[in-house]
């Protein structure tokens, strides 16, 4: 026969943890009263279900407006360490969504953020670049960092941080580039990048040479990589093993060697011979920047002399099965067989 028993164990769907979320339209108000209370096992409990809330877009949208980033804000100044990497955590988890993105720029989280770029924690940091990488996506969250300002703090943490998060500040700063390289390129960003191009991790040396084709945008960004001799070492990451290295060498090589002081500099490297075997790579991204980097070769005497021999070559990507691909070795060859 059974015995009533009131077991000493809580319900298995309970998390202590976690604070418990009211019900319907009344959840986010609760939790955010939750964060500002005075009690620190209750903030940290409110912060640990927001961390499940905020994957929902909806929920992002209903808690900014209900006023939780200032909230989170204040938050990220609070003196307990769990506290402050949770808060960084929701505020990852809410960049990942475009709303989320667009309650940054109107909150002014950016400077709120970046003064945790310091935090003793580096799972605080790491969240917070997640933070910064994926705002950076955003053409307007981009120019919102490089607005505040944090391009030279970036480019400074890159040669101090953990490998991990070196990746997440190569991605910001590659995004970040592309919108404004001025900052990046007074605060000396191309050899500090080409100090990364030389790491044992493939992951950063692909990120670094990515951040190379963003800075070499402009007209100073190619005359620094060409003064700084970053040329060379993109060349020797054409003979990589990985492909994503040899494709942003090659996208770096491209933008670089756009000056004759480049394009000298990548004949003297013999650029020519590595890039002529990406052009049977089957990564259609290394197909397309080795062809325009030799295009941009091509326009020197010596390289196109060099090229003529390898015509047959081009010709055989002109039936590419990726269109982009065809009309670069259109354009290659067109500019191979130029006669003055």
């Amino acid at each position: 026969m059974a015995h009533a028993r009131i077991s000493m164990y809580l319900p298995p769907d309970i998390n202590p943890t976690k604070a418990a979320i009211a019900y319907g339209c009344r959840a986010l108000p609760k939790l955010n009263e939750e964060l500002n209370s005075e009690d620190l096992l209750t903030r940290q409990k409110a912060l640990m279900a927001l961390c499940d809330l905020m994957h929902d877009p909806e929920y992002v949208y209903e808690a900014i407006n209900l006023g939780c980033l200032e909230s989170l804000k204040s938050l990220l100044k609070d003196s307990d360490d769990l506290v402050r990497i949770k808060t960084t955590e929701v505020l990852y988890i809410m960049a990942t969504h475009n709303v989320g993105r667009n309650g940054f720029l109107e909150n002014n989280v950016i400077l709120a953020l970046s003064f945790l770029m310091n935090d003793p924690y580096s799972l605080c940091r790491q969240n917070l670049h997640q933070a910064f990488k994926h705002l950076a996506q955003l053409p307007s969250g981009a120019h919102g960092i490089v607005d505040s300002g944090l391009i030279s703090p970036l480019v400074w943490k890159l040669q101090r941080e953990e490998e991990n998060i070196q990746e997440l500040i190569l991605d910001t700063l590659a995004s970040c580039l592309q919108e404004d390289a001025t900052e990046a390129l007074s605060s000396g960003a191309v050899p500090f990048l080409k100090q990364k191009l030389v790491s044992d991790n493939k992951d950063i040396r692909s990120k670094a040479a990515r951040a190379l084709i963003a800075i070499s945008i402009p007209l100073g960004g190619k005359n620094q990589v060409w003064k700084h001799d970053v040329i060379p070492i993109l060349v020797h990451l054409l003979k990589d093993k990985d492909g994503e290295v040899q494709a942003n060498a090659a996208g770096a090589l491209m933008y670089a060697t756009v000056t004759t002081e480049g394009k000298y500099a990548a004949l003297e490297a013999e650029a020519n011979y590595p890039l002529l075997q990406l052009l049977f790579s089957p990564l259609i991204k290394v197909r397309l920047n080795a062809t325009k980097a030799l295009t941009m070769l091509a326009e020197a005497p010596e390289g196109r002399k060099f090229l003529q021999l390898h015509v047959s070559t081009f010709r055989e990507l002109e039936s590419d099965q990726n269109e982009a691909v065809r009309r670069a070795a259109h354009i290659a060859i067109q500019v191979i067989e130029w006669k003055p």
